[in-house]
């Protein structure tokens, strides 16, 4: 790991990904996860009105909270994102068209890749780091083997993650991990069930800060 504009991203450890149906129940979920310990916040685009979940969340958290926009699928969506203050920038899949407009607003970028060939082009587009996904198609053995041909690549696995698995994650060499469903769980945002989600929140931020001790 060598990037610097990193940092914040690596001492967040955790990203939660929040989808939610409407822009006050992302806020009410972000406001959740934040009260149970987890500081890194992923809105994606596939929320209503996500522009203003980031710009709220921003206002209300400032530094405290790293705050990104993702699901990323179009330049102008990369565009209006930046105009936001988001503290990065996340991608599903590596678009050349796409990661070259997230890469020149000059917030922290990643792209989502899954292969060795998908690795080459988010690195050779100069993202700062990839985000591997589905990460649950091959595990935490398949980040280390990922590891051996790209060992100056910064990874940020993100599918298939939770509280229980989260130290091998780490343990494999990713700098931080993306959890969606198990975090923000969509049952509970359905139910409006914050207290389940802040729950969930305190087990991930747990289970990072049991990991860091251990190294």
């Amino acid at each position: 790991m060598g990037n610097e504009r990193l940092d914040s991203i690596c001492e967040a450890g955790v990203i939660a990904v929040v989808r939610a149906p409407t822009a006050q129940a992302a806020i009410d979920a972000a406001d959740a996860v934040i009260r149970g310990g987890v500081t890194g916040i992923e809105v994606t685009f596939t929320v209503p009105d996500a522009i203003y979940v980031v710009e709220k969340l921003i206002a209300r958290y400032g530094q405290n909270v790293q705050v990104g926009l993702g699901t990323i699928t179009t330049p102008s969506q990369a565009e209006a994102a930046t105009a936001t203050g988001a503290d990065f920038l996340v991608t599903p899949g590596c678009r050349e068209d796409v990661v070259k407009s997230m890469v020149a607003a000059g917030r922290v970028t990643m792209a989502g890749a899954l292969s060795p060939t998908e690795v080459m082009s988010a690195n050779a587009l100069g993202v700062d780091a990839v985000k591997l996904f589905p990460a649950s198609l091959g595990g935490p053995s398949y980040l280390s083997a990922l590891r051996g041909p790209f060992p100056d690549t910064d990874f940020v696995p993100t599918g298939g993650v939770t509280a229980e698995n989260l130290s091998d994650w780490i343990g494999q060499g990713a700098i931080a991990v993306g959890a969606g469903g198990d975090l923000v769980s969509s049952e509970s945002v359905r139910e409006r069930d914050w207290s389940d989600i802040e729950a969930r929140a305190s087990r991930y931020s747990r289970a990072f800060r049991q990991t860091l001790s251990l190294e």
